[in-house]
């Protein structure tokens, strides 16, 4: 077995041994138990996944393209989006619908005593 990915959790781990199987290369996951063991600390070189020697080759770039797309941040689409597509979300009718400035509204809530506030 060699070591195709060092992950910094488990979530990383899985997303890279995930890529692996789908393009047909079995990978296993090395240390996830681990990470448990040791509770807030970083999990730094515990958790790896490990391909079978003869699927390295074809493993590591795999590897690498997942950990080159993890570092890389998202685009901020979704803000330039959503500046041109006002739907009037801010004019809810609120005033129609008996619900007050709190959200809670103003109708009958029991009141603990028996009676209606």
């Amino acid at each position: 077995m060699k070591t195709v990915y060092r992950a910094e959790n488990i979530i990383d781990a899985h997303l890279v041994k995930n890529a692996l199987e789908q393009n047909g290369i079995r990978a296993f996951v090395m240390g996830e138990f681990l990470a448990g063991a040791i509770g807030e600390l970083p999990a730094r070189d515990l958790i790896k996944v490990q391909v079978a020697e003869s699927d390295f080759e074809a493993a590591e770039p795999i590897a690498r393209e997942i950990e080159t797309a993890m570092a890389t941040p998202l685009a901020d689409d979704e803000s330039e989006e959503d500046e041109g597509t006002d739907s009037g979300a801010g004019d809810s009718g609120a005033g129609d619908s008996g619900v007050g400035e709190s959200g809670l509204g103003n109708s009958a809530w029991p009141d603990p005593i028996g009676g209606v506030a």
